[in-house]
């Protein structure tokens, strides 16, 4: 069987990917989850573009992301809880505008632990995590 070639190359080894600062991998797993949250919806609704960017953002804001994470902790490995700590004890600088320090903080490690799957290419397990994210 031909192997596909990947959407979007990922070319960074897990070594690699293991020293970047969790902040990076919270900007790429914020637009991961994104897209999969707006595919899911498109998929799954007949909802007009403005109903869907606000039927979106129960899911994306960090408050949903934070609630999100507290489900998801049993079902983590210890290296994945072990990300999700890293992520939580970044030092961000940006202040939150719609959320609590501690929201924002918990967010921040949904998307690193989101941006670290992604970037690692473990694509099955990305893809468990994110269908628990969204069943109610």
């Amino acid at each position: 069987m031909q192997e596909v070639e990947e959407l979007i190359e990922r070319k960074r080894e897990k070594i690699d990917i293991d020293t970047m600062s969790p902040l990076i991998w919270a900007y790429v797993g914020d637009s991961v989850y994104e897209l999969y949250i707006r595919t899911y919806l498109t998929n799954t609704t007949k909802l007009k573009p403005h109903n869907l960017h606000i039927e979106s953002i129960k899911y994306v804001k960090a408050g949903a992301q934070a609630k999100i994470l507290e489900r998801l902790m049993e079902y983590l490995s210890e290296e994945e809880q072990e990300i999700v700590k890293r992520g939580r004890n970044a030092e961000n600088h940006h202040l939150p505008k719609n959320a609590s320090v501690q929201e924002y903080m918990y967010s921040t490690a949904f998307e690193s632990l989101i941006g670290y799957l992604y970037l690692t290419k473990q694509d099955e397990r990305l893809k468990q995590i994110l269908e628990l994210c969204i069943k109610k």
